[in-house]
């Protein structure tokens, strides 16, 4: 007899892709309060930032900005993925994403859009 696996009652995962233009939001740049900023100005518990990466990497994944989150201080943004985490580590989904389908570059959250540019795949 085989079991099923119970539903996970978590959230649902955020998504980075933007469906209008077929590729994943990045920030532009870093936002100001990046985990990846010298400093540790998210006040981040001894090795969590560590964490964080050892768990993106592990998954082959990216970290989201935690500015884009839905629960954060600009819930009406979309999620994207971290430019600070981008800048430094490559995994098979950032690179799958970068050669398939490119990044569309966001302003992080209370910025102006006028800096905003795209990448293409090509």
């Amino acid at each position: 007899m085989t079991s099923v696996p119970e539903p996970d009652d978590g959230p649902p995962p955020l998504s980075v892709g933007d469906p209008v233009l077929g590729k994943s939001r990045l920030l532009a740049r870093q936002c100001g309060t990046c985990i990846f900023h010298p400093g540790n100005r998210m006040h981040l518990a001894p090795g969590r930032l560590k964490q964080i990466v050892d768990e993106a990497v592990t998954e082959g994944s990216y970290v989201i900005c935690h500015a884009t989150l839905p629960y954060g201080e600009h819930p009406e943004v979309q999620p994207a993925i971290c430019r600070g985490f981008a800048d430094r580590y490559t995994t098979w989904r950032l690179q799958v994403i970068a050669r398939l389908f490119g990044f569309v570059e966001v302003p992080p959250p209370g910025e102006p859009a006028s800096t905003t540019t795209e990448n293409s795949a090509d």
